[in-house]
């Protein structure tokens, strides 16, 4: 059975999981189709990515019936090697980095159960809209193990050290308000999906160039200082002037129409 679902509309990529009967449960399959979904959307000419999981859950987090087969034989065989991100992550792990790289705006649409590998799923992504009664947990610790799908790299990101303490040390859900007061959640909609497909437009709409550099910019800003950031700053506006991506901006802008951007 497939696990998810890409289809592409207006310069938006939709990745949709599909493992409604199991509430999008990660499973190996899961695992390598997220994988290949962040590789075809970042090949592709999508200006931005919509995430989201049919049925009752985005993501209920790992299937528990692999978890005998994840603590079988040696888990280091298994857990160390680099063998994606070029060199940097496991399998684990690229489910959630994959999307830090791919090239445009990442928005995940969440409702139901964000647990576990479903919440770093959730964390690869630039933008999160939630709806309110969804439920969010670093839901590791229940099952005797950390975080390890890149949640240790993007919840600090996100959160105070007190708070990522908290959520991994007692793998408690907490709502959507409460995730969003935290910073986990970017905003709350009664229906996501579609909150998340009227910003996609938006920004669909937008120099895909400068939307590009304000993604590599925003990501480098995090975690380099700021005379490095300033340079960047320089550099990536002076690869933005005065090119036909901004001078259609300024076109549009003064004939009071939507930009057209030819590629």
């Amino acid at each position: 059975m497939a696990r998810l679902s890409i289809t592409y509309e207006n310069h938006i990529a939709h990745v949709r999981l599909t493992r409604a009967d199991k509430m999008n449960a990660v499973d190996q399959e899961m695992i390598d189709a997220v994988i290949a979904a962040g590789n075809e959307v970042a090949a592709s000419n999508a200006r931005v990515v919509v995430l989201s999981g049919e049925g009752r859950a985005f993501c209920a987090g790992i299937d528990i019936s692999a978890m005998g087969e994840l603590a079988g034989g040696n888990p280091a065989d298994r857990m160390m090697p680099r063998t994606h991100g070029d060199g940097t992550t496991n399998q684990w792990q690229e489910v959630a980095m994959v999307w830090t790289r791919v090239g445009v705006p990442v928005i995940a649409a969440l409702h139901g159960k964000v647990y576990g590998a479903g919440l770093q799923l959730a964390l690869g992504a630039d933008i999160r809209i939630a709806e309110p009664g969804t439920e969010l947990a670093v839901m590791e610790m229940k099952w005797g193990i950390v975080p390890d799908m890149g949640g240790m790299v993007l919840l600090p990101k996100l959160v105070r050290g007190d708070v990522l303490r908290l959520l991994t040390y007692t793998a408690k859900p907490i709502d959507a308000a409460q995730a969003e007061r935290w910073g986990l959640v970017t905003q709350l909609a009664d229906d996501p999906l579609s909150a998340a497909m009227e910003l996609a437009t938006t920004i669909a709409g937008k120099s895909p160039s400068a939307i590009k550099a304000a993604k590599r910019l925003a990501a480098f800003a995090e975690i380099s200082g700021a005379d490095d950031v300033l340079i960047e700053e320089s550099r990536e506006q002076a690869e933005l002037l005065g090119r036909p991506h901004q001078m259609e901006v300024i076109a549009a802008e003064f004939g009071k129409r939507p930009a057209v951007f030819k590629d």
